[in-house]
């Protein structure tokens, strides 16, 4: 991924935490009542003794939640988690995309809280029965800890293993001035500086007002490997400590070029899928901890989690191009930039709508073959065939974005629909339109809308169902309304400019995709059941997933102007190591 900051697993796993804690509070009294509440018709209806969340009295499997013992242990590791993994990372995350010294620092302390709740989680296990065998969250928890472990010593070997190495300063200086033809900063004056930000981008695309890192030249490639390993965050305090002079002793010239160019890859991509890796790991303990989702059930909690998941994620990203990331692949809504500016490779990667079309059209072929599993063996019914037809129009559409957003399509209609002159022609009429300079391709909208609609009416076997499912229907709704109106400003007035022109609009979406994320999640079948089970009211779900939107799309700005931040802070730092 991009750099985006994200609170993902805090929307899911501390929402799940919440709410069990508020049912946990009236579980008492309703324990006593349960077998002559009122809406015992309802389930009858539900079927819910087949999948209802086990209390210690029932005859289902039991749940930690419900086991209630050596509940401090268990709260203490979640809250070390969240505290970890949604505010302590992301931050970590934005400082090592941006090459600050204080990356390695937040690195640690992320290692330190992931640490500590590992080791609780581990107390509370030997202290409690397995009560849900084979659960994915142990193997992902400890898979995700041990890659943020390796990025972390990766961050160590790049910065002393490259001293001593041909990166040198003589090197860095030579280098530079072989190349200060392209660069938009040949000398450090205020005018440089200022057009610095629309020539000169960052390699990860974090702000589109942003300049490139010291060293770089917007012509060639975006990540200069043989500068890697001095932009990186160990200068600082680690010189100081007694590991810092030993690795600084023994690491310089130790690792091949070629081999520290293939890690430094490696610790790139880390930096992108470490945050959904990490919403995939806490939102499983979530499940494992309410003990939803067994045998047949994983169908539906998965196909409700990946989904919502998905919209999730879209919400965060749209924020982030509204921000400013990905200007230098004019995404943030903003003109292209040349290729003389952002190098060949930038140049040509597609559109942002065609790359939403691109998942559109993958989701709808993978799910075409994947509907029909929670049923597998069994006849096709009426509700198998409807979501079988939903794919099939992810697909048809998805196909049609692509379509639309072909530059080559676009050239051959153009030359043909009034036999334009095949050379150049002094005639304006000749002339492209700006709107033709714009991606206007509703179709992602589109489909969006048209499947917020068809969930906002889709039966449901209860009123909460239905409600719930209503609530999350809107939001997509509300996300196209909100995209077409993005491109109705956009037609009237095209994008000149290579910063982000950040439509007002786009807030407006990624709120609605955020909060409808979140609350298409909780929409599964399992949970609705202990909603139900404990007497909560629909609206629960809508109120509290709409408050933590608009918590993480705070705590989103703030992570990505610290990235802002820390980039002209190196960027100053580097000015003044090249003009010393």
């Amino acid at each position: 991924m991009r750099p985006i900051a994200s609170t993902s697993a805090l929307a899911v796993l501390t929402f799940a935490t919440v709410a069990l804690a508020l049912a946990h509070d009236d579980s008492t009294d309703m324990d006593m009542n349960m077998n002559t509440d009122t809406h015992g018709d309802m389930h009858t209806d539900m079927n819910m003794h087949h999948s209802q969340p086990p209390a210690p009295q029932d005859n289902g499997p039991m749940s930690y939640f419900a086991y209630g013992k050596h509940s401090s242990s268990i709260i203490a590791h979640i809250a070390l988690m969240v505290a970890g993994w949604c505010f302590i990372l992301p931050v970590a995350v934005m400082l090592s995309v941006a090459r600050s010294r204080l990356a390695l620092l937040a690195q640690f302390l992320f290692l330190l809280v992931n640490a500590f709740a590992l080791l609780l989680g581990i107390v509370y296990n030997s202290q409690t029965p397995d009560l849900y065998e084979n659960n994915a969250h142990h193997k992902l928890g400890w898979v995700a800890s041990c890659v943020v472990a390796v990025q972390v010593v990766l961050a160590l070997l790049f910065a002393y293993a490259g001293r001593g190495a041909p990166s040198s300063e003589k090197y860095h200086r030579d280098h530079e001035r072989e190349h200060e033809h392209a660069a938009f900063l040949p000398v450090p004056t205020d005018e440089d500086r200022m057009y610095a930000s629309e020539g000169r981008w960052s390699r990860d695309s974090g702000q589109g007002s942003e300049s490139a890192s010291a060293g770089t030249s917007p012509c060639h490639s975006p990540v200069d490997y043989e500068s890697f390993e001095k932009q990186l965050p160990a200068r600082g305090w680690a010189d100081n400590t007694g590991v810092g002079r030993f690795l600084s002793k023994r690491l310089p010239g130790l690792i091949p070029g070629r081999a520290l160019r293939g890690l430094a890859l490696v610790y790139d991509v880390v930096d992108r899928v470490i945050l959904p890796f990490g919403f995939v790991a806490l939102a499983t303990g979530a499940v494992t901890y309410g003990g939803i989702m067994r045998n047949r059930e994983i169908f539906n909690g998965l196909a409700h989690f990946i989904k919502g998941g998905i919209f999730f994620w879209y919400g965060v990203l749209t924020l982030g191009r509204y921000l400013g990331c990905w200007a230098d692949l004019g995404w943030a809504w903003n003109r292209k930039p040349a290729a003389s500016i952002v190098g060949n490779w930038k140049s040509k990667v597609p559109s942002a709508e065609a790359t939403e079309s691109f998942v559109i059209f993958l989701y709808g072929v993978t799910n075409v073959f994947l509907e029909h599993l929670s049923n597998a063996g069994q006849a096709w019914s009426p509700t198998d065939l409807e979501h079988v037809s939903i794919s099939v129009l992810f697909f048809g559409g998805g196909l049609a974005g692509m379509l639309f957003e072909s530059t080559c399509i676009r050239d051959w209609l153009n030359n043909t629909v009034l036999q334009a002159p095949a050379h150049g022609s002094a005639d304006e009429g000749w002339r492209l339109p700006k709107s033709q300079g714009v991606s206007l391709n509703p179709m992602p909208a589109l489909i969006i809308l048209l499947l917020g609609m068809m969930m906002g009416s889709h039966h449901q076997t209860s009123m909460t169902s239905t409600m719930v499912h209503k609530q999350w229907g809107n939001m997509l709704v509300g996300f196209a309304l909100a995209r077409g109106m993005t491109y109705v400003l956009l037609y009237l007035k095209p994008p000149t400019s290579y910063l982000p022109a950040r439509p007002p609009t786009e807030i407006i979406s990624a709120f609605c995709l955020i909060s409808g994320g979140l609350i298409f999640m909780l929409s599964t079948r399992n949970v609705i059941e202990a909603m139900e089970y404990y007497q909560v009211d629909a609206m629960f779900t809508f109120t509290v997933g709409l408050g933590f939107s608009a918590f993480i799309m705070a705590y989103e700005v703030l992570v990505i102007a610290l990235k802002a931040w820390s980039v002209k802070r190196t960027q100053r730092s580097a000015l003044n190591f090249r003009f010393a």
